[in-house]
């Protein structure tokens, strides 16, 4: 009897955690059927009609994706949203763990050094285009200005459709200290016990740092690559601030093709047709990352349990 009561008693408090579950989540659950779910599945509908946002959508099948494929706009957009974040990742990747290996020594002042690079990353993503519209102009830009101190004379950066790239993956560095602040909390998770007897072995810097601290923080690069990859192939606000894609479409990102198509031409269809594609190539880019892992990603705790 009194086991038959414990037993009730069980699962009326598993209902109402269950219960309470579902309350606590329910904001999160509505934001994410409206705000994600219900585009997405309208924008579906939209990839296979012709809708201008004032008219009512008309079906026309696979048209859209059929001129897609006829666009030469689209492979170029791809082409070059794809270098950038080629040329991208890995520097905020190896300029963020270098910066937060050097932060994570004992010196003067570490809390202000921390603090300086990090306020960068939380500035407003349009005035930091428009700081660097300036730190880039050919003619008064501070990029320029340092160089010519050194006798050299600097390219036109954004007005050279051979600059233009180049200058906003320098710019991307921008934000490094986001990355930074992550790689600080991986490193101070390895024990210390590994330096050790690292040292005790003779290994040098270099060594400590290949065969202890890059294993170490393995999973937390794998998740700064996973997160670069999706972020730079969604590139926007330099492109549509600072160059408006040009010169000759240099910096012509495959959102800032959609953005147009979308809201200066209104062809919603198109761009929701765009947005699936780049949702797939995204998709596609991201379980390459995840396949790779295996070989290099170094989880400790799935070690032991294999052993």
């Amino acid at each position: 009897m009194n086991s038959r009561r414990a037993t009730g008693r069980r699962s009326r408090l598993m209902f109402r955690e269950h219960i309470d579950g579902w309350i606590f989540a329910l904001p999160w659950l509505l934001g994410f059927a409206i705000w994600t779910l219900g585009p997405m599945i309208a924008s579906l509908i939209f990839a296979f009609t012709d809708y201008d946002m004032v008219t009512p959508p008309r079906w026309i099948g696979m048209g859209n994706l059929r001129e897609l494929i006829r666009d030469p706009l689209i492979v170029h957009s791809l082409k070059v949203t794809t270098l950038y974040a080629v040329a991208s990742v890995p520097l905020n990747i190896c300029l963020g763990l270098i910066l937060a290996m050097l932060l994570n020594s004992k010196i003067r002042g570490l809390r202000w050094y921390r603090t300086g690079y990090y306020l960068p990353s939380v500035l407003s993503g349009v005035a930091a285009a428009l700081l660097w519209r300036w730190i880039f102009s050919p003619d008064f830009g501070l990029f320029n200005l340092v160089l010519s101190w050194f006798g050299i004379k600097g390219p036109a950066w954004l007005a050279d459709e051979r600059w233009a790239l180049p200058a906003l993956v320098i710019m991307s560095l921008w934000g490094v200290g986001g990355g930074m602040i992550i790689y600080l909390a991986g490193l101070q998770g390895i024990p210390t016990e590994l330096y050790e007897a690292a040292e005790v072995d003779g290994a040098g810097l270099l060594a400590k740092t290949f065969h202890v601290t890059i294993p170490m923080m393995s999973p937390v690069i794998f998740y700064q690559l996973v997160m670069g990859v999706i972020g730079s192939l969604q590139v926007f606000t330099q492109g549509y601030i600072i160059t408006a894609g040009g010169p000759h479409n240099a910096t012509l990102f495959y959102m800032l093709h959609l953005y147009r198509n979308a809201f200066e031409y209104f062809r919603m269809g198109y761009a929701s047709v765009m947005a699936w594609v780049l949702f797939f190539y995204i998709l596609i880019l991201t379980l390459f990352v995840f396949k790779s892992s295996a070989a290099w990603v170094y989880y400790e705790g799935q070690l032991r349990g294999g052993r």
